[in-house]
């Protein structure tokens, strides 16, 4: 009940008003090369050893893939102290790549969302630190009097709930923050060349909505509608359990799915689907249903029980690779587009 008591008097002291965002365009056609990397939690070192394996960056971390589309999955927050250190790598090469007039496409994952409601269970204690200022002792002691704890020993109580960073970080990635404001700007799902890129997958309940109404959607949960979400999350596309951001069906489905997964397909107008979210039991890029989805988080953070792997999938002239740090693998996706990637053709800017 404490622990409530903290969360809901910080989101009070870090209201701000509403904002909205128009939907981005979510189909690219005509992409000659496509790399797509799952999830990091914070391991910074092993994510950029894969970006420079890829060529996504240089020896100094610079843009290196051209006009390439990147796309990276999303988790890039929890589990590892080094998350802040990602997402500011990824904002610069995002800008970076449309100079080069290439394109970074940063997915929301299940993780970025949990942080941008106040779910912070899984952060690691160097993500805190990574935003500790010369104030924070202070900031800590005015909200903690703010609350009035009746006696010395539930004052230590509230001061143990926020570790020192703890406020910071919560504002940074509230509504108007500065990693909040950018985050609600991103999209969930993109499609480029008929694959479709989401991190936990499209269940059959959503596929009928398409790739811009999810992505808008989302942005609605996290903006003008925040508090409904915050009220009732389970109840919003961006929360609940069979959402783009949660579900895990694509991945631990049988075999005996397959005929769903054709219709999940034909639903989005796409060849396959690649997901992360879902640690592949072999640590290597892995696709199922007849290459129709790809699942690679290999679990890049080393604090998995596996010990984690770097990996990266590159699509270029109609063929997919998987790329370690150590090797590379071909990868068989499925080929056979859907009959709408045709008739409706996306958009490239």
């Amino acid at each position: 009940m404490r622990r409530l008591r903290v969360l809901l008097f910080a989101a009070l002291v870090f209201a701000v008003a509403p904002r909205s965002f128009a939907a981005d365009t979510c189909e690219w056609t005509g992409v000659e090369r496509v790399i797509a990397i799952g999830d990091v939690h914070g391991a910074y070192d092993r994510f950029v050893e894969i970006l420079k394996r890829a060529g996504v960056v240089d020896a100094d971390l610079h843009w290196a893939a051209g006009t390439a589309h990147v796309v990276q999955l999303g988790d890039v927050v929890d589990r590892g102290d080094d998350s802040r250190k990602a997402l500011d790598l990824l904002r610069r090469l995002e800008r970076e790549a449309g100079a080069a007039k290439g394109r970074l496409h940063l997915l929301l994952g299940n993780h970025e969302i949990a942080r941008m409601l106040g779910d912070l269970r899984l952060t690691a204690p160097g993500e805190y630190t990574a935003f500790v200022t010369a104030d924070s002792e202070a900031l800590r002691d005015k909200v903690v009097k703010a609350m009035k704890p009746a006696t010395d020993e539930e004052r230590t109580q509230l001061i143990q709930q926020l570790p020192l960073g703890s406020l910071e970080m919560r504002q940074a990635f509230g509504r108007d923050g500065d990693y909040g404001k950018w985050l609600r700007e991103l999209p969930t799902v993109v499609k480029i060349d008929g694959l479709l890129f989401v991190h936990g997958g499209i269940s059959p309940a959503v596929a009928p909505l398409g790739c811009a109404a999810i992505n808008e959607q989302v942005r609605r949960d996290l903006t003008d509608d925040l508090d409904k979400t915050l009220a009732a999350p389970l109840a919003t596309l961006t929360a609940r359990v069979d959402g783009p951001l949660w579900y895990r069906g694509l991945a631990q489905e049988p075999d005996s799915f397959a005929p769903q997964v054709e219709d999940i397909l034909t639903k989005v107008a796409a060849r396959a689907i690649v997901i992360g979210h879902t640690v592949t039991a072999t640590g290597r890029i892995t696709t199922r249903f007849g290459g129709r989805v790809v699942q690679i988080d290999t679990g890049m953070q080393p604090a998995y029980a596996q010990g984690g792997r770097a990996s990266a999938l590159e699509i270029a002239g109609g063929e997919a690779t998987a790329i370690y740090l150590d090797r590379r693998d071909p990868v068989a996706i499925a080929k056979r587009a859907g009959a709408s990637d045709v008739a409706a053709p996306a958009v490239r800017r």
